[in-house]
């Protein structure tokens, strides 16, 4: 296939600036302009595009054929360059014929050159004439070639401003409630490819406009996304060290009571016991539990404190952020996770993607009731899945476990290694399987793999919330909701 790139090639034809031309014709748009003075992050993440635009219009002219007319002519073009001045002369009556009925700008040109060489024609002028001819054909070649390029790249620039200005609008939509920073415009520049509708990204709005309006679960999840902690570092042939504590112990003097006991304590008997002594029928039977030591009296105990040397290995700390890695965030969809609590998991999940959008993280969403349902937020199509994950109800059981089984499954994967688990739900489930305790444990203790949970109700069962590292509590009860409205107000 005879194609524009070869055809350039041959007529020395420089495609890029053609390319550079277009590109600086796309941005000198006063509505750009106007726009980017008030994005200017946005503006930086479209340059970073640019190589990837003129990359995509240089391989469409090279894919692009020639048209044929324009092909056919080129090749008695090449044709007339291999002939000598004689055969030239002689086929030049067919030449003009042929350029006529291949409908060619240059044949009228054609005829008025062979009409001004026929006038002056001498013995000296066949070879004059034919190179003439085929330096005005040549470039009436190129003319036409850059016109082809022309009419092809109106075509891109259409498709590609038409593109610009939708990834544009939405950008600048999403930008103040996702983009914290020139990280996060970039991203969210590259995740705006797609055609979308305008209501879809209205329900992102909302949920931002929520969001804003609950300032404590964004502080939150800026607490959770950003948290650090001290990283402990202990060596295997660390030494031992000599520690002095203070424990508390028992005393023999007796300073108040702790109970009741039974002993033969006479100065320490329970009024009823000496009750007993004073009834004749129950007399023996009061000596018989003061042999016995049987008797109930008050016990009465002393603490003491006492200093105990013990030996321990030398462990040292690190005041060093730990790593911040991806998001895994479980989300409870159960029956009673709907409504309000519904609103502000959602909005806790928008939160971390836009802290994940500013720090370079990824951000996955799974959903767990009676199956596990997973987005991955910050991929290429992170905006398609949010608005998905954004569109889903809450309406199905509690299967805490499975999905910490699936959550487990992900973080032993590569590109999960360092990932933040956070498991949002009002825990209000069956208590989880020792087997998934365990591996939890385990990812914490060998993996340093931190296990984070927002618990949405005070009624969460405190068995399943010991096995998580952090625990970041938000309660939605009526009560709570009332008292931070008052506190905000």
């Amino acid at each position: 296939m005879f194609t524009l790139e070869s055809l350039d090639l041959l007529l020395a034809i420089s495609e890029g600036e053609l390319i550079e031309e277009l590109i600086v014709g796309l941005l000198a748009a006063p509505a750009l302009a106007i726009f980017f003075e008030k994005f200017p992050r946005l503006k930086r993440a479209l340059t970073r595009d640019l190589p990837e635009w003129k990359l995509r219009l240089r391989q469409r002219i090279h894919e692009t054929p020639v048209p044929p007319d324009l092909a056919k002519e080129f090749y008695l073009y090449q044709h007339c360059q291999q002939t000598d001045a004689v055969t030239f002369q002689s086929e030049l009556g067919s030449l003009l014929d042929e350029l006529a009925r291949l409908n060619s700008p240059f044949a009228t040109e054609a005829r008025t050159l062979r009409e001004n060489n026929e006038t002056s024609r001498t013995a000296q002028t066949g070879n004059s004439f034919q190179t003439l001819f085929l330096q005005r054909w040549r470039l009436n070649l190129t003319f036409q070639t850059v016109n082809v390029h022309h009419q092809l790249l109106e075509q891109e620039q259409e498709q590609l401003q038409e593109e610009l200005l939708q990834r544009l609008e939405l950008s600048s939509e999403l930008s103040p409630l996702l983009a914290e920073n020139d990280t996060a415009a970039g991203r969210l520049w590259d995740m705006s490819k797609g055609k979308r509708l305008r209501g879809d990204i209205q329900s992102l709005a909302r949920f931002g406009a929520f969001l804003q309006q609950q300032p404590e679960l964004m502080k939150l999840a800026e607490q959770l996304g950003r948290s650090q902690t001290v990283k402990t570092s202990p060596h295997e042939d660390a030494k031992m060290e000599t520690h002095r504590l203070m424990v508390r112990e028992p005393a023999t003097v007796p300073e108040e009571v702790n109970g009741i006991h039974q002993s033969d304590d006479i100065l320490r008997l329970m009024p009823t016991e000496l009750g007993t002594l004073g009834i004749p029928e129950l007399e023996y039977e009061f000596y018989r539990r003061l042999l016995e030591k049987r008797l109930m009296t008050y016990r009465l105990q002393g603490d003491v404190w006492c200093e105990k040397v013990v030996r321990r290995p030398v462990v040292y700390q690190q005041q060093e952020p730990q790593p911040r890695g991806p998001f895994v965030v479980c989300v409870d969809t159960s029956g009673s996770m709907g409504g309000f609590n519904e609103q502000c998991a959602k909005a806790f999940c928008l939160a971390l993607l836009k802290i994940a959008l500013a720090d370079n993280r990824k951000c996955y969403i799974m959903l767990f009731a009676s199956e596990v349902i997973h987005y991955e937020l910050t991929s290429a199509g992170g905006l398609d899945q949010a608005l998905r994950f954004l569109g889903q109800h809450f309406r199905g059981g509690t299967d805490l476990a499975a999905c910490l089984n699936a959550t487990l499954d992900k973080l032993a994967s590569p590109q999960w290694h360092d990932a933040d688990a956070v498991v949002i739900s009002d825990f209000i489930a069956q208590r989880l399987p020792d087997e998934v305790q365990r591996k939890v444990k385990l990812l914490q203790r060998e993996k340093q793999h931190r296990f984070h949970a927002l618990a949405m109700s005070h009624y969460g069962k405190p068995g399943i919330l010991r096995i998580f590292d952090h625990i970041w509590r938000f309660d939605t009860g009526v009560k709570s909701r009332v008292q931070r409205r008052w506190q905000r107000n």
